[in-house]
Parts: structure tokens; sequence; C-alpha cells
């Protein structure tokens, strides 16, 4: 192989890769809580809600608050990606920030990381000291289908599920949908709606936001075969914990004819963080 595989331009695809793995790779990354953690697990410690209480006299004891707290415990998946080239032209683009190689490795790992956000969503959240309690969502923040698509009266009920467990309205909410959502939105739409013009400027990508929550657009969603299940929440709603954010290797491989390997990794998990700040709203298709 003619091309040189030095030391900076392995730093240098390195670097390509997680920058475009925050800017284009992820869709959802920025709308949770992100922390950076060691260790193949880690603890996260909630703080409930306390009432504070009357003074009653001059010189009275001081009360003693018994302010609840609990922890979620979040569990490390390393993600992998690996491909082989044996170009060496195509070994120099490695190093341009929008060659397709350093694009489609960004892509494959924010992909993995929006699957593990919508899986803690709504999945099963390991609470307690240790970790060892499942956490459900309860069926109290769950919108049924109704054999309806996304119509805006659910996203009003979502938006009231939040504002009745007094989550904060300045904390930045969003929902994330299908395609087929945002349709169903236009089409149940009236054109004499005074919501008309909104919805189709958010079909068409000018805003992002509608009744609240900023919008978010995925493929990745399940679908069950008679729904897909979206989610609404509030930013600290979810954590994100990345171990280690991707990073990248290239490297000959005598045992491949000499061809150039890139290889990708990252090691992350997430959680949801309180139940009453995610809505989980099942839509017909």
């Amino acid at each position: 192989m003619s091309t040189s595989i030095t030391n900076a331009f392995v730093s240098q695809f390195s670097s390509n890769v997680q920058m475009l793995s925050q800017q284009m790779g992820s869709l959802l990354r920025d709308s949770v809580a992100t922390e950076s953690v060691t260790g193949e697990k880690s603890f996260h410690d909630q703080v409930g809600q306390a009432a504070a209480v009357a003074k009653t006299s001059r010189h009275s004891d001081t009360p003693l608050m018994d302010t609840p707290h609990t922890r979620r415990m979040i569990t490390m998946q390393e993600y992998e990606y690996a491909d082989l080239i044996d170009d060496g032209d195509k070994v120099k683009m490695l190093i341009d920030p929008t060659s397709t190689y350093a694009k489609a490795a960004a892509a494959a790992m924010g992909r993995a990381m929006d699957d593990s956000i919508i899986s803690a969503l709504g999945g099963t959240a390991q609470t307690g000291k240790d970790g060892g309690t499942a956490t459900v969502l309860p069926s109290a923040q769950k919108i049924v289908h109704g054999s309806a698509g996304l119509t805006q009266a659910k996203l009003v009920s979502a938006k009231k599920l939040l504002d009745a467990k007094s989550v904060d309205p300045s904390i930045q909410r969003y929902i994330v949908v299908s395609p087929e959502q945002i349709e169903d939105l236009l089409n149940i739409t009236a054109v004499t709606s005074s919501d008309f013009n909104t919805v189709k400027a958010l079909v068409q990508g000018e805003i992002d936001t509608f009744v609240g929550f900023k919008f978010i657009v995925s493929n990745r969603l399940k679908d069950d075969g008679t729904s897909r299940l979206c989610y609404a929440w509030a930013e600290d709603g979810c954590m994100l914990a990345i171990n280690k954010d991707v990073t990248s290797r290239i490297e000959e491989r005598a045992d491949k004819s000499y061809s150039t390997q890139v290889y990708y990794c990252s090691s992350h998990g997430a959680s949801r963080m309180e139940e009453e700040k995610v809505v989980e709203i099942a839509c017909n298709e």
C-alpha cells in the first residue's frame, strides 16, 4: 500500500468521525441530558420533590425534611463498525470530513445511539441503590392509538400529562415521530384551521416546534404491526451516558491482501430518569 497511514492520519480521521457523529450522526443526542462516565455501569442520583413547612413560632425547632432520593443505573454497551478499503486513493479520502466513509461511519454510530435513547424512553429503567429494581413506564404515561394516527388532540394530551406532573415548562420538550406522523398532522388539519399553516411549515421543515414540542423525525421508531410508538419528553427526562465517544483505528490487514481496515467503536448507554417526564404516544399506521 503506497499510502502511509501515520498517527496524524488516524487522528485526523478519528476527529472527523467524532465531529460528524455529533453534528449529523445522532438525531437525538442533543435532546437528552448527557454525561461522560467511566466503567461498565454508571449510577445517577435523583432528588425528588419536598415541601416547605410554615414556621409557627419564634425559636422553634428546625424542621428536617426527608427529601426523597432514588438512583438509576445505566449499563454501557459497546458498538462497533468496520469496513475494508482496497484502493489507495480511497484511503486518502478518509481524512476528508465530507467523504462518504466518514459520513457512513458517523451515521452508523449515530443510529446506534438513537436506538439506545429510544429504547430507554419506553423501556425498563434500572432503579435503586444497586439498580436491582425494574421500573417500567406506567400506563398513565401512555396515550393509546385509538385507531388514529398522530393528532393534535394527542399532542395536547401529551402536553397536559407533562404539565399535570409540574414538569418545568422552561425545560425544552421534544417529540420523536416518523415521517408518517408528520403526514398525519397535515392530513387531519383542515385548510380553514388556524393551525394549518403552522403544520404545513412543520412538514416543509420551515419550523420545528408545534404545541410546545420540538419535533425530531426518525425512522428508528418501533412498529408493533398496528401502531408506531412515538415519544414526547422533557430534556432531563432521559440520560445518555457516554463511556467512550466515537473513536477509530486504521490499519493494513495482511490477511486481507493488505487492504486497509477502518474500524470505529463507541460505548454508551441510556436510561429514562423520571417517568413523569416521558409520554408514549401510540399512532395507528
